[in-house]
């Protein structure tokens, strides 16, 4: 579990890009990101202390994270990209490395070193799961539900399978439009062991067994795109239960107040950061070395937990991640390392994601379309 244990386990300055004066950056950048409250982290944590150093740097951000790969596809075959900087998750960041459409980076060229001296390729470790993919956070993808719309007598769901329990807890659930995290939940609800999930997902008829356990509750889910939905779904009753970002969950419940319960159980832990599209001219690309060598930087990384329940990705910033930044409460037991939260947890493989993403994406869109 090299994962998660990497997970347990300066003041920066901004640095001018190679040999390219301030002068010489670009003025503008586009970033793309996911919105909402982990977005709202970003700008908190890197975007607004940069531009206090930078104050003529303009920020557009593009929410469209989620399309990632098909936009910059057709950016790529159009010979026009937009974008400057683009938040990915792990598989996506190998996918699009694959296909030429993100650039290629040495870690300690490119990255600061820890604030206790760590190189930047060991403080990030085994989260540099790509030669394109620079590690920002660890989240993980989880459910909420709402206790006060339970049967009566009914007891709190303690496990991911009570989403497939319409007889124990009745009612509409939510779950994202997509199969990742929701095939691997239907075989593990289905009998298969946990070290088991991706070889039987590997085969055609693993992929059936997913979709035909996804069946069984395909009438009762309703299906997001967005993760601002689920928090909206269950705070107006029209399900009893959801999935969606742990980070979502944690501002739901702590900042807005809702009435929401953690499930836990299962709960599928993922990495998320930065790509740098290939082709940016070479102002573009002076401007988006010099602020993710700043935003990846121990403090920043550690920052941005305080305003989100996300770990950082290096090593040297969780000793620095204390009490959020407006409430005031202690952010460890909300991070989904937190011991407590991660009795049972599913380390997602991002290597299987990006190798069977566009088929299986095919093919559960069909399902869907049924």
């Amino acid at each position: 579990m090299k994962l998660i244990k990497t997970l347990m386990t300066t003041t920066a300055v901004t640095v001018v890009a190679g040999a390219v004066s301030a002068q010489e950056m670009a003025d503008d950048m586009t970033i793309v990101s996911w919105g909402g409250a982990y977005q709202n982290s970003q700008l908190k944590a890197y975007v607004e202390p940069y531009q206090e150093m930078n104050p003529d740097v303009n920020v557009v951000w593009d929410e469209s994270s989620n399309e990632a790969v098909a936009k910059l596809r057709a950016m790529n075959e159009a010979g026009n990209i937009t974008w400057d900087l683009v938040d990915v998750v792990a598989a996506d960041a190998i996918r699009l490395c694959d296909e030429g459409l993100a650039m290629e980076y040495e870690p300690d060229e490119l990255l600061a070193e820890g604030d206790d001296g760590t190189s930047a390729e060991d403080d990030f470790g085994d989260l540099i799961v790509s030669d394109c993919f620079i590690p920002q956070i660890v989240y993980s993808t989880t459910a909420a539900y709402r206790a006060d719309l339970l049967p009566d007598g009914a007891e709190a769901p303690d496990s991911i399978c009570a989403f497939f329990d319409t007889e124990t807890y009745p009612g509409k659930r939510a779950l994202e439009r997509r199969p990742i995290n929701n095939m691997e939940w239907a075989l593990l609800c289905d009998g298969v062991a946990k070290d088991e999930i991706y070889d039987v997902l590997a085969t055609e008829e693993g992929q059936q067994q997913a979709l035909d356990k996804l069946d069984t509750i395909k009438d009762e889910t309703v299906w997001w795109s967005a993760a601002a939905e689920p928090p909206q779904l269950l705070a107006d009753g029209e399900v009893v239960m959801a999935s969606s970002y742990n980070g979502r969950w944690f501002s739901a419940i702590e900042e807005q107040g809702q009435d929401f319960e953690m499930l836990w159980d299962a709960q599928v832990f993922d990495l998320d950061g930065w790509i740098i599209p290939t082709g940016l001219s070479e102002e573009r690309l002076a401007r988006v070395k010099d602020f993710v060598k700043f935003a990846t930087d121990t403090q920043r990384l550690a920052d941005q937990a305080k305003y989100i329940s996300y770990g950082p990705a290096r090593q040297s910033s969780a000793p620095l991640v204390g009490q959020h930044a407006e409430l005031g409460i202690d952010m460890a037991p909300h991070m989904p390392t937190d011991p407590e939260n991660a009795k049972n947890t599913f380390v997602y493989n991002y290597e299987f994601w990006a190798d069977y993403r566009d088929d299986i994406d095919a093919k559960f869109q069909s399902w869907l379309a049924q």
